[in-house]
Parts: C-alpha cells; structure tokens; sequence
C-alpha cells in the first residue's frame, strides 16, 4: 500500500552542510593543550562526559561545546591551567562559531527535486544565532518553506512540529545523517525516515537503538540516493 507523503524535513548539519569536522578539530587542540599538563590517553572522553552532563544547561553547539571545554580543563588540571590557555580554549570557540558554511556534494539538487513533489522543511537543533548564520551562509534558505531551530530532537518536539505543520506523522520524512536525532524520533511517531551517514559522528549522536531494517527507514550513501528512497517510501514497501 502506499503511503501518501506530504512533507520531507532536512536536518542541518552533516546533512547539509560540513559541521563535526570543524567540532573534531577542536577537540584535537583541546586535546593538545590539555595534553600539556597531565598524562592522560582518553582526554576526549574526559572531555565528553562534561558535555554529556552540560547538555541540560548549555544546550548544544558551539558555545555550549567551549563552556564545557574550559570547565573540563580546569577540572583535568586540578586548576592548573593557565589564563593564556584558557583563552586559546575560548578561541577555539570563537573559530567554531565563525567557521565557513560548506553545502555538501548534490545537495542543492537533491532538495530542488524533493521540492517538486513534496513541502520541504528544515529542523536544525542548536544555538539558535549560530544556526540562523549557517542558514543565511548555506544560500539554502528559500529552498525550504519552514525553517525550525529547536532545542531538542525528540519525539514530542517533531509532535509539536508536525501538529502546526497540519501534518500526520505517517506523511512525513526526516532525512539526517543522526539516527538518534533525525530517524528515531520521527519513526516512533509512526513517520519515516532517510538516513545519509556523515564520515564523522559526534559521541552522543551514536546512543541508538535504531533497528536498521525497519520497513519505513531507508539508507543512502551521499545526496544523490535521497529522492529515490522518499519515492520508495512513498510508493515501495514504506
């Protein structure tokens, strides 16, 4: 039977456009200043378990990432960093905010034809400054007809959406590179979902339970699989 799709969401980053490598090379300097004052192998994990825990407070993003950063330094040191340091950490925060907008391979195309039969969307999470500037940078704006930045990525935050979009769970499609943000949600709701991995995933974005073969999800290597699986969802075995 086939299912009558209506809308199709875009996530943001690494779906879009390039994100969590400008976010590794951080972590990586992190690393290396840290690095300077204690002997310690897992410093990135050191460093996640603060954001982990940050979450609730700072949100995510790039401002959120550097407050945990400096916190985590100052706790791995024992307060033995020091303020030239600290501001290098700071300025790491700086680049990330600052860092160039770069739409990956065929996306412009993949959403141009998914706009040809369906309404497209846009649901971004984060810092809500920040990923408006990557909007505007991306050149991508005018391609959707909503565009949401929220806070979190769950099943009640894509309800709500949904719910002032006039739209049902069962016509609607998230494409994302995160199966905890992007697909999970979205599947529980009763809607579907296209997964296009990123060479890179934060931590926190590979907590999943996702079963790979659940009929209403479809995997596609890189932007130009992304038509073809929501017309297979719409038309196939969805």
């Amino acid at each position: 039977m086939s299912t009558a799709i209506r809308m199709v969401g875009f996530d943001a980053d690494d779906t879009l456009w390039k994100s969590e490598d400008y976010y590794r090379a951080a972590e990586a300097e992190f690393r290396r200043i840290v690095g300077g004052y204690v002997d310690l192998a897992d410093l990135g994990g050191r460093l996640y378990e603060v954001e982990k825990r940050n979450l609730a407070v700072f949100g995510y993003g790039a401002k959120g990432m550097v407050l945990s950063m400096v916190e985590a330094a100052i706790e791995i040191t024992e307060g033995r960093i020091d303020a030239a340091d600290i501001h290098r950490i700071v300025s790491l925060g700086r680049d990330l905010l600052l860092h160039p907008v770069e739409v990956l391979p065929g996306i412009p195309a993949a959403v141009d034809a998914i706009a040809e039969r369906y309404q497209v969307v846009l649901i971004t999470k984060g810092d809500l400054f920040h990923q408006e500037a990557k909007v505007r940078a991306s050149g991508l704006a005018e391609r959707f007809q909503r565009i949401e930045v929220v806070s979190e990525k769950d099943a009640k935050t894509y309800a709500r959406l949904l719910r002032e979009f006039g739209i049902q769970p069962a016509e609607f499609v998230m494409v994302g590179n995160s199966l905890r943000s992007d697909i999970a949600p979205v599947l529980d709701l009763g809607g579907a979902g296209v997964h296009m991995p990123y060479h890179v995933t934060w931590a926190h974005e590979a907590e999943h339970d996702v079963d790979a073969t659940h009929p209403r999800l479809r995997q596609v290597g890189d932007a130009s699989g992304i038509a073809a699986a929501v017309a297979d969802l719409a038309f196939g075995n969805g």
